[in-house]
């Protein structure tokens, strides 16, 4: 960063479509944007106008978007599952939510690629129950664990996204986990140590253009 006499470290934000798992025939395609920090405004920002699902992780920035009605945010299991994965090898808590997590995921495998309304009906029938009954049993865990745990932290974290990680049960559209933008992170995450410099805040927004045109193709 010339003048500092220090480096600052850039954003490169990832927004994602895949309509391959409800069979939709629309081109997948990635957009990366970058921003000099990761403030809630930033994607306030580049979803001006947006409205639809948006499918994310826990970060707090998000909720924001949703105030107006015209954005639905989707919660991911795959990181709810990540927050009990390591207490497992003590809890049996934790294991068992594991347990139930992995029966949606099972459902999930058989019904990819078919059409939105069949992966909405089987989810109905299948997992529906599933998650209805989960719910309430991690609640009165919760209530046997100190609050200050990790156990009860990772608890916490699901029950507060639990509309947005129902979501996926009302909309065949919609995965059960926002993986399709994980993956187009890891290619930069792999490529991280390689590739330190962008030179300057300009830098980062013409490697986010071509990575996004190298990425899509």
């Amino acid at each position: 960063d010339p003048g500092r006499g220090r480096t600052k470290i850039g954003q490169l934000w990832a927004y994602a479509r895949d309509d391959r798992p409800w069979g939709g025939t629309d081109p997948p395609g990635v957009a990366y944007v970058y921003a000099p920090d990761r403030t809630a405004g930033r994607p306030i920002a580049h979803l001006c106008g947006f409205a639809g699902v948006l499918q994310v992780d826990g970060y707090a920035a998000y909720e924001s978007l949703a105030k107006g009605g015209g954005v639905r945010l989707a919660y991911c299991w795959s990181h709810v599952r990540r927050q009990f994965y390591d207490l497992a090898a003590a809890s049996p808590i934790a294991t068992e939510t594991l347990a139930r997590i992995a029966a949606l995921y099972r459902i999930e495998a058989e019904i990819r690629g078919r059409s939105a309304e069949e992966r909405r009906v089987v989810r109905q029938e299948r997992s529906r129950p599933v998650v209805e009954a989960l719910e309430p049993w991690l609640r009165e865990k919760l209530g046997l664990l100190s609050r200050k745990s990790n156990l009860a932290e990772a608890i916490r974290y699901a029950l507060s996204r639990w509309a947005g990680l129902s979501l996926f049960l009302d909309d065949g559209r919609v995965e059960i986990d926002s993986n399709t933008v994980e993956r187009t992170i890891r290619p930069l995450a792999l490529n991280r140590k390689n590739a330190l410099f962008a030179g300057s805040d300009g830098g980062g927004e013409h490697w986010a253009v071509i990575a996004s045109l190298i990425e899509t193709c």
